[in-house]
Formats: structure tokens, C-alpha cells, sequence
């Protein structure tokens, strides 16, 4: 394997007896931290509704961290392009790559990120779009951005403004096949989400690599993988810090997306059996350690993907706690 990269996701989550401007002030201090530590990209998800998770506008929190970092890429993990105009999005990238150029990432999804009542608010007076419109909202979104449309398109003359030196970079985001067949056929790089699932996860990415085709924006197959990871200077610490995760993952089954609860309420809780078993399903795919621990583990999953970067998603209480995770993460990898 190739050197290693290390990135982040952060989805702005915000902490029982804290509030959604204090994510966002922890979300700003975790990007400068994580720009100065050497970690190659920093990306913000989007979520609508939710009292749990503030980054709901990965555009705008976009700008603003470019402003307070200098080299770390940035981009989103992901717009939920089924949501929004292919021309308007196109609009929003464009204008950071002209602000920040070669530093932005464009990752796009298909989950709504919300529920389906919220998903008709953001429609607004429109159906949602469904699954079989998103390949044309993603090849119309290309071309938007490369300037290049097919002869004949009733859109061939709007031109997405401004038009930055560079194009930034599309990722397709996803956790299923449909997702991986999607990128391959479009010729986009390729991120995995394993927290979310690892059914399948090192087949699904080997079908994205046989399945690739040359694009002008990849001429050959680039993947990596979202992985929650939580890392102390003991095990017994991490184990600790990670039952406020357990606990506000286990909730999100039943539709709670509520602030992440302190460990103090998590190690009291009592779990019902079936919750019990929901936490331990969630539970085998985390990395949770000392330093050595972790880069042991990282290294085994990205090895079983065979890709070369991880992007680390870590949740804990104690925002403190988090900060130290990626600076020690960073330490052992070697990381400037």
C-alpha cells in the first residue's frame, strides 16, 4: 500500500448541556487542530432537523473554515444532492474553489439526511426527487461543473459562476452497492461509509474498482473509507469515552437524534436486549484504543479495503477528549 492519508468527518455533533453554537465553535477548533496536525482532508456532513448534529449548511460552514485553515482539503461528506438544484450546487462549489482554490472536495449522497416530512420541506412545493432522477441530477451536476455539456442539452448555455481556476474535486459518498456501481460508471473517486455499515464493505469497494471507468475527473479508481474511531492514552479511557457514543448510536435506531449524552448517563443506562444487541452490531466496527492500538486496527481495515485513506469520525462527550483523539491518531502515524 501507498502512504497513508488520514482525513476527518465531522458532523458537528453537539453535547448534552451544550448547544449547537458551541458544535459549531468545536467544529472550527477541531478543523484549525487538524490543519496544523498534517490530517489531508477535512469534511462536514449534512443533517436537517436534528437536535444531535448542527451542520446543516456544509456550504456555508465550508466557507468559513477555509478562512481558518490553510492547507488541509475541505469539502462535504456529503450534500445531499437529491435535495437541491444540479446548477445551484455546482454555484455554491464553485465559488469556494474560487475562494479556497485546490482545497475543496464536492462529496454528494443520496440519503435525504433527514426524515420524509423534512425531505418535503426541503422540496418545497415539489415531490421530492426520488432514486431514479439522481443519475441525471449527477451527470447534469458534472457538467455544470466542467462547463461541458452534451450537444443538444437545454441547459448547454448556463454557465455555473464563478468559474474557479480549478474544478473541485467529486467524490460520490454511499454504503451500498448502488452507490459504488454509481461512481464507477460516472468515473468519480469513491468514499465508503463503514461506520455506518460494514456489510459487504471490502466486496463493494472491490466492485467499484472493477467496474471503474476513465473520467475527466479520475483516470483511475480512488476510494477510501469513513470509520468512527475514538483514541486515548489507555484502553480502559477509550472504552469509557465510548459509551456516550454506544448510547447516542443505539438511540438513532429508534429515529433520536438527540445531543450526545455524558459518559456518566451512558455507563447507567440499562439497556434492553434488543438495544443491547443493536449496540454491540454498531459496536464491532469502531476502533477504540491507545495509539498503537489503533493504528493497528486502521491499518487491518484499510488493508481489508484495500485504499489508502481513512476518514475518522469521532464523537465523544468531552469535546477535550476529542481534540486529544486526533492529536494522538496524529502522533503515531507520524503525521506535520
Amino acid at each position: 500500500m501507498t502512504q497513508i492519508k488520514l482525513s476527518v468527518l465531522d458532523q458537528s455533533p453537539v453535547r448534552s448541556g451544550a448547544t449547537a453554537q458551541d458544535a459549531l465553535r468545536e467544529t472550527i477548533e477541531l478543523a484549525r487542530l487538524t490543519d496544523r496536525l498534517g490530517f489531508h482532508r477535512y469534511w462536514v456532513a449534512e443533517h436537517h432537523a436534528s437536535s444531535g448534529l448542527t451542520g446543516s449548511a456544509p456550504e456555508i460552514l465550508l466557507a468559513r473554515l477555509g478562512a481558518e485553515t490553510s492547507r488541509i482539503r475541505l469539502g462535504s461528506g456529503g450534500v445531499m444532492l437529491s435535495h437541491y438544484s444540479p446548477f445551484k450546487v455546482a454555484e455554491w462549489f464553485n465559488l469556494l474553489e474560487s475562494l479556497y482554490p485546490g482545497r475543496i472536495d464536492l462529496g454528494i449522497g443520496r440519503a435525504p439526511g433527514s426524515d420524509q416530512i423534512t425531505a418535503h420541506a426541503l422540496a418545497y412545493g415539489n415531490a421530492p426527487r426520488g432514486p431514479r432522477e439522481y443519475p441525471s441530477q449527477v451527470r447534469d451536476l458534472m457538467s455544470f461543473l466542467s462547463g461541458n455539456f452534451e450537444e443538444g442539452h437545454p441547459l448547454k448555455n448556463v454557465i455555473a459562476t464563478p468559474v474557479p481556476p480549478s474544478q473541485p474535486h467529486l467524490w460520490m459518498l454511499g454504503s451500498s452497492d448502488q452507490s459504488a456501481q454509481m461512481a464507477a460508471l460516472f468515473g468519480t473517486p469513491f468514499s465508503f461509509a463503514h461506520f455506518i455499515t460494514d456489510e459487504q464493505g471490502p466486496e463493494i469497494m472491490q466492485m467499484y474498482r472493477s467496474m471503474f471507468e476513465p473520467s475527466d475527473i479520475a483516470e483511475v479508481p480512488e476510494g477510501n473509507i469513513g470509520i468512527f474511531v475514538i483514541c486515548a492514552e489507555t484502553e480502559e479511557e477509550a472504552k469509557r469515552l465510548a459509551a456516550s457514543r454506544d448510547l447516542w448510536r443505539t438511540r438513532l435506531d429508534t429515529g433520536h437524534i438527540g445531543p450526545v449524552p455524558s459518559v456518566e448517563e451512558a455507563l447507567a443506562y440499562e439497556y434492553s436486549p434488543i438495544e443491547e444487541q443493536r449496540r454491540q452490531y454498531h459496536s464491532r466496527r469502531n476502533i477504540i484504543g491507545t495509539p498503537a492500538q489503533v493504528k493497528e486496527k486502521l491499518l487491518q481495515t484499510l488493508d481489508r479495503y484495500q485504499v489508502d485513506e481513512a476518514v475518522i469520525v469521532t464523537i465523544t462527550h468531552s469535546h477535550e477528549a476529542r481534540l486529544k483523539s486526533y492529536e494522538l491518531i496524529a502522533q503515531e502515524f507520524g503525521l506535520s
